[in-house]
């Protein structure tokens, strides 16, 4: 039960730190510029804010739901996996850290959406934020591949959670729109100030986070793979 509670905590913070991670926050930043669209009317920018956030999560359960039914339902495949699971997620968890720390880099500008098909999802109204959400959460770049299918994934098929881990993770990428979208129904002013320092603290957490990957990493991968533990 203690390693599951973990991993909940785990799969959250995973989304949250992709939420802040450079390229990522540019989409985030987009539709912040979506939400800002509707200051005249507070309740239409806080439920902006929510449906962004809705959508993000829809997208990445539907994902996460299909590679991890599918994974379990080849019986080979599912085998394998309960059995070395804790083995296999020692290194990944390693190289996942290697990316954080940038020792392992990637083009960083990610796939990205066309601004013709942003421009008519604004012009879609205020449910053009769900469907931006979810757009926006089908545009991987390598950081947030990496901690999705890399170890959101193995951390969802662990524990057979084909909705759970990745509802959090959704959710946890969709934070900073939720935040800024409620900060703005109370003070336009206090955005600019709390976005400058979510971008100042990004790298500090990114190393952070990367620092946890190495412990637990090289933990499981002495116990699990060398059994030196």
């Amino acid at each position: 039960m203690e390693g599951y509670i973990f991993d909940i905590g785990m799969a959250l913070w995973l989304g949250i730190l992709t939420s802040i991670s450079p390229c990522p926050l540019a989409t985030n930043i987009a539709a912040i510029s979506f939400v800002a669209n509707r200051t005249d009317r507070p309740k239409a920018v806080l439920w902006a804010g929510l449906l962004y956030t809705a959508g993000r999560t829809l997208a990445y359960i539907a994902i996460g739901a299909l590679v991890t039914t599918s994974l379990l339902s080849i019986p080979v495949v599912s085998m394998f996996l309960q059995r070395n699971m804790n083995m296999i997620l020692g290194p990944v968890l390693l190289l996942a850290a290697l990316i954080l720390f940038d020792v392992i880099s990637f083009n960083k500008s990610g796939g990205g959406v066309s601004k013709s098909l942003q421009t008519r999802i604004e012009k879609s109204g205020l449910f053009g934020a769900l469907f931006l959400g979810a757009l926006f959460a089908l545009t991987f770049c390598p950081i947030s591949a990496a901690l999705f299918f890399g170890t959101l994934i193995p951390i969802s098929v662990n524990h057979g959670s084909r909705i759970i881990m990745p509802a959090l993770y959704g959710i946890g990428t969709a934070i900073p729109v939720l935040v800024f979208s409620i900060v703005m129904t109370v003070s336009l002013k206090s955005m600019g100030s709390l976005f400058n320092k979510l971008s100042a603290i990004e790298l500090w957490v990114r190393r952070v986070t990367a620092g946890v990957f190495v412990g637990v990493g090289i933990y499981l991968t002495l116990s699990h793979t060398f059994k030196l533990i």
